[in-house]
C-alpha cells in the first residue's frame, strides 16, 4: 500500500517545475442592442406576425365562400334530383295501376 505524498515527504532539495502561464486574451463583448433597439425589432416581428395572419385569414374567408357556393350546388342538384325522384315514382305508380289493371282483364278475358 502506498502512503499519499505531503509537502513533508517531498525533499527540500527538489525543485518544482515552474511554468509561465500565458492568460486568454480578454475580448470585449459587443455592445448588444440597447432596450429601444429590441422592442423595435420585438415590434416589426409582431407586425409581421399580424401581417401572416391576416393573410392566413383573409384565405380562410375565401375558402368559406368557396365552400358555401360548393354547397348551394349540391343543395340545388340534391333538390333536382329529389324531383326527378318524385317524378319517377308517380310514373312508376301508374304503370304499375295499369299492369294491375292489364293483369285484371287478362284474368277476366281467360276466365271466360
Amino acid at each position: 500500500m502506498t502512503s499519499p505524498t505531503t509537502a513533508a515527504s517531498i525533499p527540500a532539495t527538489a525543485e518544482r517545475p515552474t511554468a509561465d502561464i500565458v492568460p486568454f486574451p480578454v475580448r470585449n463583448k459587443p455592445a448588444g442592442p440597447g432596450p429601444e433597439e429590441r422592442l423595435a425589432k420585438a415590434l416589426d416581428s409582431l407586425n409581421a406576425a399580424m401581417a401572416d395572419q391576416r393573410a392566413a385569414v383573409a384565405a380562410w374567408r375565401s375558402v368559406l365562400g368557396e365552400l358555401k357556393a360548393t354547397t348551394s350546388g349540391l343543395d340545388q342538384s340534391l333538390n333536382r334530383y329529389r324531383g326527378n325522384l318524385r317524378a319517377l315514382s308517380t310514373s312508376v305508380a301508374s304503370l304499375h295501376a295499369k299492369a294491375k289493371s292489364l293483369e285484371e282483364w287478362a284474368d277476366n278475358a281467360a276466365a271466360d
